[in-house]
């Protein structure tokens, strides 16, 4: 499984990595550490075997409020021009909803837009992407950060979530995007039961006939389960990891590129 990411290619026909780079104040786990020396940990998760350097400028953790196009493009366009200048063989994406930030950071030189709306925020983002012939992650999120957690319900979470990515990859087939992404979006707009019925269930969305992106690093959902803090939460993010690989994911997007690739070479031995 190859996906084109406008002039890279990313060979997906054994699972990667996703890197997150947040360079925001107040991320839940690492808000405002990287501001000050993003280029080291780029640095740092490339040589660690990360495919996909991903930036964000908002925090999208429950209860944070949505930030303006330009406060975001503040704080990463410059970067990604930084980090493309120093990692020129780097795969970037970036991590917004808005479709004016998107519009800067392609033409700075990004390659992937992950979108945790799934193109539902903005409805210029489509076009945005299309227009610069770049890859989209598309994810699924009830709600916005700022409510998504409040007593979230479904009837049958797989199914909703299915429909609602299935409907997404349609509209961004119709704008002329091919290179898609998929993300069910554990911790968004779920509670702790509703992340592991997707979980158990994360093989059927391989019927969308996309790459899976699973993001589960230092979520509530473990923190939940072991009672503990995020920054207690490796031992325990790297056993979903295992978990969603073994139920079809194709990408981990992670705090902790090391541990996660590691995951994956046990994961490609036993199945080998």
């Amino acid at each position: 499984m190859l996906l084109q990411c406008r002039e890279k290619t990313l060979d997906l026909t054994q699972p990667k990595v996703m890197g997150i780079l947040n360079l925001t104040p107040d991320s839940f786990f690492d808000g405002g550490k990287h501001n000050v020396t993003y280029l080291q940990q780029v640095e740092k998760m490339l040589q660690e075997g990360a495919a996909i350097i991903d930036i964000g400028g908002m925090s999208s953790r429950p209860g944070a409020a949505i930030i303006t196009a330009e406060e975001e493009i503040e704080r990463i366009a410059v970067p990604v021009e930084d980090i493309l200048q120093h990692f020129p063989r780097a795969i970037i994406s970036v991590d917004t909803i808005h479709a004016a930030t998107a519009d800067i950071v392609l033409q700075c030189g990004a390659h992937i837009v992950n979108d945790i709306s799934g193109g539902t925020y903005d409805k210029q983002m489509f076009a945005v992407v299309a227009k610069h012939k770049a890859a989209m992650c598309l994810m699924h999120m009830k709600g916005a950060p700022d409510t998504m957690q409040i007593a979230p319900e479904y009837e049958y979470v797989t199914n909703e979530v299915f429909a609602f990515l299935e409907q997404q990859i349609t509209i961004a087939l119709s704008f002329g995007i091919s290179q898609l992404i998929a993300d069910v979006g554990f911790g968004f707009g779920k509670t702790v039961e509703q992340n592991y019925m997707l979980l158990r269930t994360l093989h059927h969305f391989n019927k969308l006939n996309v790459p899976l992106l699973c993001g589960v690093s230092r979520k509530s959902m473990i923190n939940k389960v072991l009672n503990v803090q995020a920054k207690e939460a490796l031992n325990g993010t790297t056993a979903l990891h295992m978990l969603c690989l073994i139920n079809g994911a194709n990408l981990l997007r992670v705090h902790d590129v090391k541990e996660a690739v590691e995951c994956i070479e046990i994961f490609n031995a036993y199945y080998q």
